[in-house]
């Protein structure tokens, strides 16, 4: 059984498109209990509600169709994914629970790989999955609801990074047009395994740099890609951004494949990108500007460090170990976001 052949759209592809859930959102009612530290104000990455002055949780739920084809992968790739929420907010994961969706006429060996692989990722963030919740459906579905703790003092928003703060990722562009090209055989097994080991891998250490350098903002990249992310960033910060495309890091055939294996997940996060204030260079060919706006899949953290800090992070994000530390733009003080 092919995984990806089960689901209309892969991985975080799947998420309502940032427009239509701001509408949605629209729709409930303020939030007024005095301890959530962080609601859906913001779309930051998770909510952290305050238990005392010293405690927080952070509480955060994340769940997805098929990425790729084997299920241990796709268990750990899904688990992977809602477990960076926490890392972005600069917390510590604690414990975990189980979302899955699966078809009743599902081998339950598969589903039990998809299982094991998500129990496997979480016990490299060093929490356990204590439970969870299964129901039937014909598209699979898998994912984690995650507790985290973080000091009411060190939350690391998305909405406070400042004017001057450097841009900087920490995991290379591409899943969503490599895995929907694998989807549609333009390439090989062996051409998307680093895109299934960037997606496997944890943002805790790209977390730890962060808040060694004292980053201003955080958030990690997933469904709305680079440019979406940073939009909620700015919007919220009442700020802008310059970005660099030559500074961002890629997977191997990304760019060549752009143009004819973006999903349209992407396509919808750049029709958004251009009505939202987003601006292209003129000589940015097409590949690029899909690039700003693939619809990543357990994606790497996008942080704001203040300038004076921008070679701390660089220096704490090598020791502890982050694969990926590009520096990739700056936040100014017009608003709007530029990709040159």
């Amino acid at each position: 059984m092919k995984l990806t052949e089960l689901a209309s759209c892969a991985g975080c592809a799947a998420k309502m498109d940032s427009a239509t859930l701001a509408a949605m959102l629209r729709a409930l009612p303020p939030i007024t209990d005095p301890n959530v530290l962080v609601g859906n104000a913001t779309s930051d990455d998770a909510g952290v509600y305050r238990v005392s002055d010293e405690l927080a949780l952070v509480q955060t739920v994340d769940f997805f169709t098929p990425i790729v084809d084997d299920p241990y992968d796709f268990g750990a790739i899904a688990a992977t994914n809602a477990i960076s929420d926490v890392y972005a907010m600069g917390g510590k994961p604690l414990s975990a629970l189980a979302i899955g969706a699966f078809p009743e006429k599902m081998d339950p060996a598969i589903a039990g790989a998809i299982l094991r692989g998500g129990a496997d990722a979480a016990k490299r963030a060093g929490i356990e999955i204590i439970g969870g919740h299964t129901i039937k459906d014909d598209e699979p579905k898998y994912g984690l609801a995650v507790t985290g703790v973080v000091h009411p003092g060190c939350i690391v928003r998305n909405s406070t990074a400042r004017a001057g703060d450097e841009i900087f990722l920490t995991k290379a562009l591409g899943t969503g047009i490599l895995t929907t090209a694998r989807r549609r055989g333009a390439i090989r097994d062996a051409d998307l395994q680093p895109a299934i080991d960037s997606m496997k891998r944890l943002n805790r250490e790209a977390s730890v740099a962060m808040l060694r350098a004292s980053a201003s903002a955080a958030t990690d990249v997933t469904g709305f890609g680079l440019a979406g992310h940073l939009r909620e960033m700015t919007a919220s910060a009442g700020i802008g951004a310059v970005l660099h495309s030559s500074q961002f890091p890629l997977l191997a055939h990304a760019r060549d494949l752009a143009v004819s294996c973006a999903p349209g997940g992407t396509l919808r996060n750049l029709e958004i990108a251009l009505e939202n204030d987003t601006r292209f260079a003129a000589d940015l060919d097409d590949a690029m500007r899909i690039l700003c706006c693939d619809a990543q899949t357990s994606g790497g953290l996008l942080v704001a460090i203040p300038r004076e800090r921008a070679s701390d992070f660089v220096r704490a994000a090598n020791e502890e170990g982050v694969s990926v530390v590009a520096h990739v733009g700056t936040f100014t003080e017009t608003p709007g976001i530029t990709i040159a």
